[in-house]
């Protein structure tokens, strides 16, 4: 079995201390743009040199998150920021937009490129597909189970998470924080909007569930079933966490290196009770075995709460203005941070009282404690300990990481001192003075022995020292200290400053093109069942979209018909000559040369480089992403030769999730097999804080997934006038439940808008 690869997030200078420190092989991390996580910390330039050199110091691979989607503007910029990371020798960079993909493969020919799991990484096809680009390793939809996995007949590395907090949609799919909030998933601004209550309706009616977090999943645990995972086709093991504490890197970093040595060493792998403890104190949103290892809806979702749980440690007996009585079942410290859970409020616990409302600063187990009441609480209930004091300070005194090295010495009269160091992949070597006969006491080779080894806190220790010497040398100590002060430098810069990558950029020849333009207008339109087919018929729509294979079979003949493929698709059937909607890269790959395809927005195309690499992928029409906001198209369109094949869409309900978990069978249906997805008579809404509603659709096809739609239809209508002088003469209308007089009604009025 190949060696597997701890990868540990970080998301602050602190963080990788305790990543690298605590075992991990290698740490991932952003700099101050371009990644998928906004708000964490993340590294100035000048800290991302510092972090560089420090993780190879240590033999630590670091790779560099450029996981958002790139608009036009962006790209030189960008592409200035890879070559800085490439110079200074990151071990790799991960990447999410195709466009910027194709360009760092060209120009960097030698750089490490990871396909990140925002490129919705589900399928062999796609695999396929990064395999030609030259991408060396693709971090996996977290939707995958361990069987799926291990069927991926691949050269290409394969990344799994093992342990943190998940995401509902498939990754690289959510528009809901983009189009609710303005704050772009796919841009690392997720407002985390399936952690905020939601309501479930059948039709006008609220559907009564135990909790009202509908759509925030516990957090990702795989520790109790980690021989499965070593045992897999997941090469490298990820932990999530970019946005948690210093000290839950390092103690999440620290288990799951135990468990991969015990595992190496042929121990049994399990956890001591305090180590799932301070685990769960750490953070926990409950624990979940995740899609990774098929984990039933019910244990997926915690819909009580989406915040971190800590450990229960007692129970409010009393409460009044001043004071808050609490009955232990558990420690308490000053400077503790507690919740209450009744009424969600937390606090920390700045001045602990014992029963005799003296001063104190630790409580055990069984013992009656008062808190001040600066947070107004008014009910009692249970307390949850979510920071504790004492752990933390425990876990900020590092281990301390050495690096094994070896030395020779070369000691003969009339020769010069020889001394080198060897790191099994560096060699220092220096010559000292001619060494004399000693005149009283020699130096032995004990003593040298001992100088050598006086390592200190340096990053090294001495492993093996062979000594070939003369019984009658003469050495001088300070000259022997001086000597290894110098090797440990030489060899830390050695370390410090190596490159992974030889660095090598390509020039590359601005094309020139002859624009195209086309005067026709074309109205493509998405249906969903055969009367808003219809009814677009009728209205002689130029293009049709169905999503229904029966319904595509039974008109197919039509010229200007296509199925819209599945976004999450595992099973590939053989088209031929067929009009396809094309919604992820792996049919793209498997469909493209023998299919008429045009892409949907759901490729997430935001610059003309990820258009032309889908225009020589074959695509006859390609859709911008709908997070283009005018200005953007403006940007993208301006270096796109033939305008005709750019689609944009118009007017409709876009999907803002797309989900493995369905929520009917979850908190409706609560059957092993979910009947209601396929119950025509029935509507079902999401209902938010703000009394919006949006749709579900589930499906019961392939892989019975379920689509959330947006609570309204997005209209750029005011706009089309300025994308037809763009150029622009593909728009697109996505209709949901329309019937046949409301489509055409919908129809005639954007038809109308182009003569007004």
């Amino acid at each position: 079995m190949k060696e597997k690869e701890l990868l540990a997030p970080v998301g602050n200078y602190e963080s990788l201390l305790e990543a690298v420190h605590n075992g991990a092989d290698a740490v991932y991390l952003g700099g101050k743009k371009f990644g998928a996580r906004a708000f964490a910390n993340n590294f100035t330039e000048e800290e991302l040199i510092k972090a560089i050199h420090y993780c190879h110091l240590y033999g630590v691979k670091i790779y560099i998150t450029v996981n958002t989607l790139i608009y036009e503007e962006e790209i030189s910029s960008c592409i200035n920021y890879i070559r800085f990371l490439h110079k200074l020798g990151v071990d790799a960079v991960i990447l999410q937009d195709l466009g910027l993909i194709k360009i760092v493969r060209e120009r960097f020919p030698n750089l490490e490129i990871h396909a990140s799991t925002q490129m919705h990484n589900h399928n062999i096809e796609q695999l396929k597909m990064y395999e030609k680009m030259g991408i060396k390793r693709v971090v996996l939809a977290r939707e995958l189970s361990l069987e799926e996995i291990n069927n991926l007949k691949t050269s290409l590395e394969l990344e799994g998470f093992i342990h943190g907090a998940l995401c509902i949609c498939y990754s690289g799919q959510c528009l809901f924080s983009s189009l609710l909030l303005d704050r772009s998933g796919n841009r690392g601004a997720c407002a985390g909007i399936c952690r905020l209550p939601f309501e479930i309706m059948e039709n006008e009616e609220l559907i009564k569930t135990n909790g009202k977090y509908l759509l925030s999943p516990k957090e990702l645990s795989t520790l109790s079933y980690f021989e499965k995972i070593l045992n897999s086709n997941i090469y490298s093991l990820k932990i999530e966490g970019r946005m948690k504490s210093p000290y839950y890197v390092g103690f999440i970093t620290r288990l799951y290196r135990k468990l991969i040595d015990n595992y190496q060493k042929g121990m049994p792998l399990t956890l001591e009770a305090d180590e799932e403890k301070k685990l769960k104190i750490l953070y926990n949103r409950e624990f979940t075995k995740g899609y990774l290892l098929e984990e039933e809806n019910d244990n997926l979702i915690n819909i009580l709460h989406p915040n971190h749980q800590g450990i229960d440690i007692g129970t409010v007996l009393e409460v009044d203005k001043e004071k808050i009585k609490i009955g232990l079942t558990d420690t308490l410290n000053q400077e503790d941070g507690i919740r209450f859970v009744n009424e969600d409020k937390g606090m920390i616990v700045n001045f602990l009282y014992n029963e005799k409302h003296l001063l104190i600063n630790h409580a055990e187990k069984g013992s009656i404690v008062y808190v001040q009441n600066k947070i107004g609480l008014t009910k009692k209930g249970n307390v949850v300990k979510t920071i504790d004091h004492q752990l933390e300070k425990e876990l900020s005194n590092l281990p301390e990481k050495k690096i094994n090295i070896t030395c020779a010495v070369i000691a003969y009269v009339g020769k010069k001192l020889s001394i080198a160091f060897s790191d099994g992949c560096f060699k220092v070597a220096l010559q000292g003075n001619v060494i004399e006969c000693a005149q009283n006491k020699p130096t032995s080779k004990d003593t040298i022995i001992e100088k050598i080894s006086a390592l200190g806190n340096t990053p090294f220790r001495l492993e093996k020292i062979e000594v070939l010497m003369d019984e009658n040398v003469f050495i001088n100590l300070s000259e022997l200290k001086k000597m290894r002060r110098e090797l440990v430098s030489q060899l830390i810069f050695k370390r410090e400053n190596q490159l992974p990558h030889k660095f090598v950029e390509k020039t590359q020849q601005k094309k020139e093109y002859k624009e195209e333009f086309s005067e026709k207008i074309n109205w493509n339109v998405l249906v969903r069942n055969e009367e808003q087919l219809r009814a677009c018929l009728e209205e002689n729509i130029d293009n049709i979209y169905v999503t229904d294979e029966k319904l595509y079979e039974k008109y197919k003949q039509l010229n200007n018909l296509y199925l819209r493929l599945p976004r999450v698709k595992t099973k590939f059937l053989e088209y031929s000559h067929e009009k396809l909607l094309i919604t992820e890269t792996g049919s793209l790959y498997k469909y493209a040369q023998e299919n008429d395809v045009v892409t949907d927005y759901y490729l997430n195309v935001t610059n003309s480089y990820s258009f032309n690499f889908l225009e020589r992928m074959n695509a006859k029409r390609i859709t911008l992403s709908i997070e283009a906001k005018l200005k953007d198209v403006k940007k993208i369109v301006q270096n796109i030769a033939n305008k005709s094949k750019i689609e944009l869409f118009l007017y409709g309900y876009p999907e803002v999730m797309i989900m493995k978990y369905c929520p009917l069978k979850f908190l409706v249906n609560k059957e092993k097999n979910c009947h209601i997805c396929q119950n025509l008579n029935k509507e079902y809404y999401l209902k938010d804080r703000n009394q919006k509603r949006y749709p579900i659709l589930s499906e019961a096809k392939e892989n019975h997934l379920t689509h959330l739609f947006y609570y309204k239809p997005i209209n750029r209508l005011k706009e089309l006038e300025e994308y037809q002088e763009m150029g622009i003469r593909n728009f697109r209308i996505e209709l949901l439940k329309e019937n046949f007089e409301e489509t055409k009604n919908i129809i005639c009025k954007i038809k109308s808008v182009k003569n007004e």
